[in-house]
């Protein structure tokens, strides 16, 4: 079957949509937007679900949620660094204990070093030796946040 003889086949029509109203874009108010966002992140309600319930794609949905984000006042004596300044690290303290008795000459083993524990918020990180220093300052960061 050809295309032009596919088109002038007809075919009952199984579902229309009629659509109400002025059409185009919606205008949400901040508090109907406040309202929605607040749903959204209730326990158990899913992005895609509320903005199903209220005629929106999930990318309009997450998209208020990120621009509330971004609204919200930062707490000055918080602490955190802004995103753009680089990491700062604490300095390393150093524990003095009883030297250990020294093992036969024979004996002794040079050991690798192991790397660096770090306590951050009650979170324990242990980095290795050959971690990307980049790596490491997003991991503080994360962990600051």
């Amino acid at each position: 079957m050809s295309i032009s003889e596919r088109k002038l086949k007809l075919e009952p029509v199984r579902r229309i949509e009629v659509f109400t109203g002025a059409g185009g874009r919606r205008a949400w108010s901040e508090a109907e937007k406040a309202s929605i966002i607040a749903e959204s992140g209730r326990a158990g309600a899913t992005v895609s679900g509320v903005a199903r319930r209220y005629g929106l794609t999930p990318q309009q949905l997450f998209t208020w949620r990120r621009l509330a984000r971004r609204a919200l006042p930062v707490e000055e004596d918080a602490g955190t660094p802004p995103p753009e300044a680089t990491p700062l690290f604490v300095p390393a303290i150093i524990e003095h204990g009883e030297p250990e008795p020294q093992a036969a000459p024979h004996r002794t083993r040079r050991r690798k070093a192991q790397g660096i524990e770090l306590e951050i918020g009650g979170v324990a990180v242990r980095i290795g030796v050959d971690a990307n220093p980049q790596a490491i300052a997003a991991v503080i960061r994360a962990l600051k946040a």
